[in-house]
């Protein structure tokens, strides 16, 4: 990091949801606070705004003690699918938003380098409305490629038996067809003035409205994954596994101790 670097940033606010992971969460937002009192961002000119679902437990108590946090606590009406209170949350933050530009962020993504913010502004220009991540982390070249050629067969097969009468699964689409919010940026503007949220149709947050951009004249453009993890780091389904409870040995909490124990040894070395 570069304490005194300051960047040329447009106003822009980044949106958390928090749901029972103070763990996470706490991480995720010291990281943040790091880049505030370097001065890389600056807190006139960036918000950050963080929803909590209703978790009633120490993150919540967490929430509540950072001034320097635009916190909305809401309370769910009824039970709710988990990404449908997910995309609630977001709406209700994007409600309250005034600046043209949001970063969507996951509770388990860790922003190391902060000029990720400006590089993702600087390609959300002209006629594209949002900039993402197809994957939700860096599999690196052979894996990613293994799993293409694997998804591929098995879309494909399932497509033959089908057509043959047999027994067989709806194939899934073999390519990743939306970005990611674990870390993406959406022109709010744009979607204000267009009547678009984030949760539309009781689909994945934001993918109803990607489907809706293809039938205008705007673009996603689309990062690589081994780029953006220069910058940041994800647990991938972190806070599902804790809500969860997944055991020690599960890839994603394994994946998630490695994470921290790397951010460990960061701030010791700071």
């Amino acid at each position: 990091m570069q304490p005194d670097k300051q960047f040329s940033l447009p106003n822009f606010s980044i949106a958390l949801v928090n749901y029972k992971t103070p763990e996470l969460t706490r991480v995720c937002l010291i990281l943040l606070k790091q880049h505030f009192d370097s001065g890389i961002l600056d807190a006139s000119r960036v918000q950050v705004w963080v929803a909590d679902n209703n978790s009633q437990d120490a993150s919540t108590e967490y929430l509540r003690g950072q001034d320097w946090i635009h916190l909305i606590e809401r309370i769910p009406e009824g039970r709710e699918e988990g990404f449908a209170a997910h995309g609630k949350a977001l709406d209700m933050i994007l409600e309250q938003v005034q600046d043209d530009y949001l970063f969507l962020m996951h509770t388990d993504t860790f922003v190391y380098e902060p000029e990720i913010f400006n590089e993702l502004l600087q390609k959300c220009v002209g006629k594209t409305v949002a900039v993402g991540c197809l994957e939700q982390l860096n599999r690196g070249y052979f894996r990613t490629s293994w799993r293409l050629f694997s998804r591929f067969l098995k879309h494909y097969i399932r497509r033959v038996k089908r057509l043959l009468g047999l027994d067989a699964r709806e194939p899934k689409p073999w390519r990743e067809q939306y970005i990611k919010s674990f870390f993406a940026l959406w022109n709010v503007q744009w979607m204000k003035q267009h009547g678009y949220t984030f949760f539309m149709q009781n689909r994945i947050p934001t993918y109803e409205l990607q489907d809706a951009l293809e039938t205008q004249d705007n673009n996603i453009c689309m990062v690589s994954p081994m780029w953006l993890f220069k910058f940041l780091d994800h647990v991938e389904a972190g806070t599902v596994g804790l809500v969860a409870g997944y055991g020690d040995m599960n890839r994603r909490v394994k994946r998630k101790m490695a994470i921290l124990n790397k951010i460990n040894h960061l701030k010791n070395n700071l």
